[in-house]
C-alpha cells in the first residue's frame, strides 16, 4: 500500500472540518462552487485556519469565467495573497493565461515570489491552455510546486493518458494532481493509470436547511437556481474511502 496526498476541495467552514474528520491531507479552501472556485473571505479563512491542523491552500482567484485579468484584478489577487498570509494559510492555489492560451509566467512569478516559501499549485486554468507541454514547463519555469490537472479533459479518468504523459515528462520537478470526477468509482482506475502520488476530489454530501420555516414562493435567491433549503457539506465516510480505494 502506498501512501497518497489526499486534497479535498471545500466551499465552506462545515465542509473543512469534516474534510478534516475524514481523514484529508490538505484543503484548498474556495468560494463559490458553481463558478468553479472564488477566493473566499478573510473570515472564512481565520475560522477555518484556527480549527485545522491539516494545510490550508486558498484560492486565488477574483472572479468566475476566464483566467486572464485585469490590473485591477491582478491586484486584487497580490492584496488577496497578503491578507491571507496574515492568517497563516499554508500555501494558495491559482492560474494566469495569456490571451493567447499560455502561462502568465510574469504575473504567475510575481505571485509565486511573494508567495514562497509557501506552496503554489497552478489550478485547472492549466486546461484551458493550448499546449499542456509547453504549459508544463511554463510552471516549472515559474516555480509551481504543483498542477492541478484533468489532463484538459472535463474530468481527469477521460484526461488519464494525458496526466501520465505530464507526470513522465515531470519527472519529479513539479507534482501533477488529478482532479474533477475523482471518487468512489474512478480513482482506482485514475490513479492505476496515471501513477499520482497526489488526488483532489471534493466527497460531496448534502445535507437539509436547520431553517424550520421555509418559504416555499422562492426557489433561490441568486441565479444558479439552487435551493437556500440544502447546504453543500463535504462526508468524512467518503473521504476515507476514497483515499483506501486510492491506496489500495
Amino acid at each position: 500500500m502506498k501512501n497518497m496526498t489526499c486534497e479535498v476541495v471545500v466551499y465552506n467552514i462545515e465542509s473543512a472540518l469534516k474534510a478534516q474528520e475524514g481523514g484529508a491531507d490538505r484543503i484548498e479552501l474556495c468560494d463559490n462552487p458553481g463558478e468553479g472556485g472564488t477566493t473566499p473571505s478573510q473570515g472564512t479563512i481565520e475560522v477555518i485556519r484556527q480549527n485545522l491542523s491539516i494545510d490550508v491552500m486558498v484560492m486565488l482567484r477574483p472572479r468566475g469565467s476566464d483566467f486572464c485579468y485585469s490590473s485591477y484584478e491582478f491586484h486584487a489577487m497580490k492584496r488577496d495573497l497578503y491578507h491571507a498570509q496574515k492568517l497563516s494559510v499554508d500555501g494558495f492555489v491559482f492560474g494566469i493565461l495569456n490571451p493567447n492560451g499560455t502561462i502568465d509566467k510574469k504575473r504567475c512569478q510575481e505571485l509565486i515570489g511573494k508567495a514562497k516559501p509557501q506552496q503554489v499549485t497552478c489550478h485547472r486554468a492549466f486546461d484551458m491552455t493550448r499546449d499542456p507541454f509547453e504549459a508544463l514547463e511554463d510552471c516549472i519555469e515559474a516555480g509551481f510546486d504543483r498542477i492541478l490537472t484533468s489532463g484538459q479533459m472535463p474530468k481527469a479518468l477521460e484526461g488519464a493518458d494525458l496526466i501520465k504523459q505530464l507526470i513522465d515528462r515531470a519527472a519529479g520537478r513539479i507534482a501533477i494532481m488529478p482532479g474533477s470526477g475523482v471518487n468512489e468509482y474512478t480513482v482506482k482506475s485514475i490513479v492505476s493509470k496515471t501513477g499520482a502520488k497526489e488526488i483532489h476530489f471534493s466527497a460531496t454530501s448534502n445535507r437539509r436547511s436547520l431553517m424550520e420555516y421555509q418559504n416555499q414562493k422562492i426557489t433561490a435567491m441568486g441565479e444558479t437556481g439552487e435551493t437556500e433549503f440544502t447546504v453543500r457539506t463535504v462526508d468524512p465516510d467518503r473521504v476515507r474511502k476514497i483515499r483506501e480505494l486510492a491506496e489500495s
